[in-house]
């Protein structure tokens, strides 16, 4: 019995040992390496590339990806120099913000096919690119809707006579423009006497040319300006406050930068997008040639709650809201979007 026990030791303590130059031996996985690239306007726009960072951090982190972002001062023209140093920096997985970006990536994917390519915005053919699209136009419509209807409200020391509200996007594009259409559409399905003020500020980084072009909308007459532009909307928010009228915020909850003076905002969830795609890759799910499409039923796309403004907003108003929007996700309503029909007769110019 005693042979036996001493044995079964022996074996034991060979095992444990094997085992021990088994663990040395076999060589440990490297950790899945993701990268995001910023859009124009950068990190602290308190927007969009602000919001998609949240989400790249913290799926990163709950997936045990090493996660690296990329910005670059002009990411427009630097644009291909940046994604070729991504592609070749060891990183499985790359997330464009940029829209620009657009054009060049497939070449750029074909040349790194062992990287997983995810674009946020458009879709983009390529069969190692992902395409996260989000119904902007249908959050913006509802935006326009409820601008239509305010500014035509009595007893609203924010709100003038004149039947006029503003749009200000960051630069003239297609992807700036599914905003700004649905937003006219919006507006112009309540009530079409309404003019709606339109321009561009040409940056999505400086607040002063925000607020430059709010203050000529205001002074002619518009209660209510949607921004979507970026870093350069902050100045439009700050104009709202000080001519004591509404801004309408865009991407993230951007109520609470003047509380009161931001009737809505616009929410485009760029973090759940970027949070689908890095899931999806760090559970080995297939990404290249995918379409992601996020949208009001979602909860990807849509308005703030009225946190700060819902005393200042009629029941009526809040309830012809709601069921615009429980019309488009039925599929009862349709809001146009310039990606896919081009552009209005409407909008044109």
């Amino acid at each position: 019995m005693r042979t036996r026990l001493v044995s079964l030791s022996l074996l034991s303590v060979v095992a444990l040992v094997a085992a021990g130059c088994s663990s040395e031996t076999t060589p440990q996985a490297p950790p899945k390496k993701a990268a995001l690239v910023i859009a124009q306007g950068g990190l602290g726009d308190e927007s969009y590339n602000d919001l998609a960072m949240s989400g790249f951090t913290a799926a990163t982190k709950e997936k045990g990806v090493e996660g690296q972002h990329i910005e670059s001062s002009d990411v427009v023209a630097q644009g291909e120099q940046l994604l070729r140093r991504a592609g070749t920096s060891g990183y499985g997985l790359v997330i464009d913000l940029e829209f620009s970006h657009g054009e060049i990536l497939p070449t750029i994917a074909a040349a790194y096919p062992n990287v997983q390519w995810a674009f946020l915005n458009n879709k983009i053919d390529g069969p190692n690119i992902a395409s996260v699209l989000f119904a902007e136009h249908d959050g913006s419509y509802l935006a326009g809707a409820l601008a239509a209807m305010m500014t035509t409200q009595t007893g609203n020391p924010k709100i003038n006579a004149d039947k006029k509200i503003g749009v200000i996007g960051g630069t003239k594009s297609v992807g700036i423009d599914k905003f700004l259409s649905g937003y006219i559409q919006g507006a112009k399905d309540v009530d079409q006497s309404i003019e709606v003020l339109t321009a561009y500020s040409n940056t999505f980084g400086d607040p002063t040319k925000g607020s430059q072009l709010a203050e000529t909308m205001f002074q002619q007459g518009a209660d209510i300006v949607y921004h979507v532009a970026g870093g350069a909307g902050a100045g439009v928010i700050e104009a709202a406050k000080k001519n004591n009228r509404y801004a309408i915020g865009v991407d993230d909850n951007q109520d609470k930068l003047a509380p009161g003076f931001v009737l809505t905002s616009v929410l485009k969830r760029a973090d759940l997008g970027v949070r689908r795609v890095v899931d999806a890759y760090a559970d080995n799910k297939p990404l290249g040639g995918q379409v992601i499409n996020l949208g009001l039923a979602d909860g990807a796309v849509g308005l703030t709650d009225f946190e700060f403004t819902k005393n200042e907003i009629p029941e009526t108003v809040r309830t012809k809201v709601d069921e615009l929007k429980q019309k488009i996700i039925s599929g009862q309503l349709k809001v146009w979007n310039v990606i896919d029909q081009g552009y209005p007769a409407w909008l044109q110019g």
